[in-house]
């Protein structure tokens, strides 16, 4: 049995620090053998730098996923074509920099492969279909070899989440959702051995709206106008999702993480 770990978006410093002392307690007290997580909002809660991925690898992250903030720092398309941990959605239209996943191996020698796919639905973004694209990402991972297959979900619809998770619902070892930043209570295995949670939660700031600073945000929707939005420093919580695989690479496990923490020290 392996048991796995997945961090929901990590936003900004708040989330790279509570990462950085919370991790490995946690993965001391749950047995963890891998940690993986959602990255794309790790650099000043847009986007990821190499310095932020770099940080996070030290604190014991094996791979950091994206989404639809994976170019919004400068210089991302040459570091997702150069670091292999960091991927971007695979359903982001040919050609584009970097990859859609990552081989990854366990403590004991297990063949993972972490995915990454992006939603259409409320996305804004013109993106290839998702599903057509887990078959397409499925083959290749299944073709590397993978005995456990992993995918981050970054989507905004729930249908379109929970969608996806019956259409792969026995073909993958766990589809996990990103995006929203909320943590929901839906996690389960599905009938086909799929373990499936509509949304991890957030690794960040959380007396914040989705990890920025509540105030700039409560006075956008009262006056309709753009401002500009700071990242939450305090109150942080470490959220994701614990998945335990057996051998035939199927879930028999999932249980909900979330560890909080109050900053003491600035920001």
């Amino acid at each position: 049995m392996l048991r796995v770990l997945f961090l929901g978006d990590v936003f900004s410093r708040a989330g790279r620090w509570i990462v950085r002392d919370e991790l490995p307690a946690l993965i001391r007290e749950e047995g963890v053998g891998l940690c993986i997580a959602n990255g794309e909002n790790a650099s000043g809660g847009r986007g990821m730098t190499l310095e932020s991925a770099m940080e996070l690898f030290s604190y014991g992250i094996a791979a950091l996923s994206g989404g639809n903030h994976s170019f919004q720092q400068g210089g991302s398309e040459g570091f997702l074509d150069n670091e292999p941990k960091a991927i971007r959605p695979y359903n982001y239209p040919a050609p584009c920099p970097g990859r859609g996943w990552v081989p990854l191996q366990g403590p004991a020698g297990e063949k993972l492969a972490f995915g990454n796919l992006m939603g259409r639905v409320f996305m804004h973004m013109s993106l290839d279909c998702p599903f057509r694209a887990a078959d397409r990402m499925l083959a290749e991972m299944k073709d590397a070899g993978a005995q456990i297959t992993i995918i981050d979900f970054h989507a905004e619809a729930t249908a379109e989440k929970k969608a996806m998770a019956y259409y792969l619902d026995g073909r993958v070892g766990a589809l996990l959702g990103t995006h929203t930043h909320v943590q929901t209570a839906d996690h389960q295995i599905l009938p086909g051995g799929t373990a499936y949670m509509t949304d991890v939660g957030m690794t960040g700031a959380q007396d914040s709206v989705i990890g920025m600073e509540k105030a700039e945000i409560v006075q956008a929707f009262l006056d309709g106008r753009r401002h500009k939005f700071k990242p939450s420093t305090d109150m942080a919580s470490m959220e994701g999702v614990l998945v335990d695989f057996g051998e035939d690479g199927l879930a028999t496990g999932i249980k909900a993480v979330n560890r909080p923490r109050v900053f003491r020290e600035s920001l």
